[in-house]
């Protein structure tokens, strides 16, 4: 059945018009009277008309236009022979409406005219043709020219709305992609700041350690990771200078965290985002890259709020469970958007809960306005 499918639409109409030819060529010489068109040539000649469409595919104007320019010919030799089989007046039908659905327009205005004066001259060479005649038979294959272009003009709109679907589809997915790696980006650049500053209150302490210590000790081991540890900063300053924007200077004010949450805050409330703020469980300690990745969730979340979701009050709940870290925030706007398209957002919030093996959800609350529930694993989460 799958195959029998996708064979009929493609050769369906061309059964059609064999059938078509076959039922006309049999109707002019079953039937009797004195009517009927007379010669040799009456049957085959009305079964060439019907099944010169079979080379639509490859002449997609030629093939039916050939068919109204034939049957025209053929009203001066015998008026009853075109008008005379139901089959003949069937194809003609059909050639009308594919003359109105091929692709290029002149040819589709050329298509109409030969329809219409092809029409007009079999009519005229009809023997007992009425004056009404004239009007309504030319209207009627004109109608189904229409139906053809109609059906042509809506093929074009569909194909354009899936491109244009296509294109918005893989603009979203690079943006995304280049979202995605502008906050990679900023996230390691942050990692790294605080792994630099640990590095460097490491190599303090060494060697602070070390100049304390007396003479007769041995201080080469310490000094061994003195030096180390310079080494190892100087590398992980020159990597920072690297991935730092042109132009851009270091932070040198201290990460913030959870710790900062009610200065970040009232910041939100003078800009017209009202923020309730409530913490359960016992606060645990966290790593400064865990707890700066947490303030980031709060942040990005509640801008996403306040600039996309045109939320008017939102609320913040930090969970401290025995073995994660949940944030959840909700606000009362009609959703949230991915962000501004440089990594923040969404997918920022989203590249932060991965680096530690955690979980999001975005979601439409319950009630109204939109929910964001994150999960940080507090021990053996990290990746």
């Amino acid at each position: 059945m799958r195959r029998i499918a996708p064979l009929g639409r493609r050769h369906g109409l061309d059964l059609l018009i064999v059938l078509a030819a076959v039922g006309g060529a049999l109707e002019v010489v079953l039937r009797h009277g004195p009517e009927r068109p007379t010669g040799w040539y009456a049957a085959p000649a009305v079964a060439l008309l019907a099944l010169v469409l079979l080379a639509r595919r490859r002449w997609a104007f030629a093939a039916p236009a050939s068919l109204w320019l034939a049957a025209a010919a053929l009203s001066f030799a015998d008026g009853r022979l075109v008008v005379f089989s139901t089959g003949v007046f069937a194809a003609g039908m059909a050639a009308s409406f594919l003359l109105g659905g091929v692709p290029d327009a002149l040819q589709r205005r050329a298509g109409l005219a030969i329809v219409l004066g092809a029409a007009a001259i079999v009519v005229a060479n009809q023997p007992d043709h009425t004056a009404g005649e004239f009007v309504f038979i030319p209207l009627l294959f004109a109608i189904a020219w229409l139906a053809g272009f109609a059906m042509r003009e809506r093929s074009v709109q569909a194909e354009a709305a899936e491109e244009r679907a296509a294109l918005a589809e893989r603009e979203r997915d690079a943006a995304a992609r280049v979202a995605v790696a502008e906050e990679r980006a900023r996230i390691a650049r942050e990692l790294h700041d605080i792994v630099a500053h640990s590095v460097s209150v490491m190599v303090l302490h060494v060697g602070a350690v070390r100049h304390n210590l007396p003479p007769t000790a041995d201080r080469e081991a310490l000094l061994g990771v003195e030096r180390t540890g310079r080494a190892a900063l100087g590398e992980m300053r020159r990597l920072l200078g690297a991935m730092r924007e042109n132009g851009a200077d270091p932070d040198l004010a201290p990460q913030p965290g959870l710790a900062d949450l009610d200065a970040l805050l009232s910041a939100f409330d003078r800009a017209g985002l009202p923020v309730r703020l409530r913490v359960d469980g016992e606060p645990a300690p966290l790593s400064p890259a865990l707890d700066l990745s947490a303030y980031r969730v709060v942040q990005e979340g509640l801008t996403n709020a306040l600039k996309h979701a045109h939320a008017s009050r939102a609320d913040v709940v930090v969970r401290y469970g025995a073995d994660d870290l949940r944030i959840d925030i909700r606000d009362d706007g009609h959703g949230a958007a991915p962000g501004d398209g440089l990594g923040h957002g969404l997918v920022g919030i989203r590249e932060r809960v991965k680096i530690y093996g955690g979980e999001m959800t975005a979601r439409p609350a319950n009630g109204g306005g939109f929910l964001l529930s994150t999960s940080f694993p507090l021990e053996g989460g990290g990746r």
